[in-house]
């Protein structure tokens, strides 16, 4: 394996317009989600998701982005569990879609707000 050192002029991030885009649609259909019914709820769920999860990983491969190599995992896990939930396959109860929402939040914020200030923005991945 090799390693990649932290390019932090390749971070997505770095531009808002393209943030706003790449992440921004993703996460809007999540909220617009809670309006509608159970099966546009788990595929736009799981599609939301599903693409922040992808996005983050590429992003964490591209420039070394320390909270998009835990969020990739993090939004990949909450779109299955969508999917599954949605699909009356995950027992969460009556407040899966809260439950999958908190789990989300959560680790978004444990992972860009305290681990980049404590560990630093960026890592070098071998």
């Amino acid at each position: 394996m090799f390693a990649i050192a932290p390019q932090r002029d390749k971070d997505i991030l770095r531009s808002g317009w393209r943030a706003w885009l790449i992440w921004g649609i993703p996460w809007t259909l999540i909220v617009v989600a809670q309006f509608a019914g159970n099966t546009v709820h788990t595929a736009l769920w799981a599609s939301g998701f599903g693409a922040t999860g992808i996005i983050c990983m590429v992003n964490a491969r591209r420039c070394g982005r320390r909270h998009c190599l835990y969020t990739g995992p993090l939004y990949l896990i909450s779109a299955l569990a969508s999917l599954l939930y949605g699909l009356h396959l995950l027992p969460l109860g009556t407040d899966g879609w809260e439950w999958i929402m908190y789990f989300a939040l959560a680790g978004t914020i444990l992972f860009c707000c305290v681990v980049e200030n404590v560990f630093g923005k960026y890592i070098s991945i071998r």
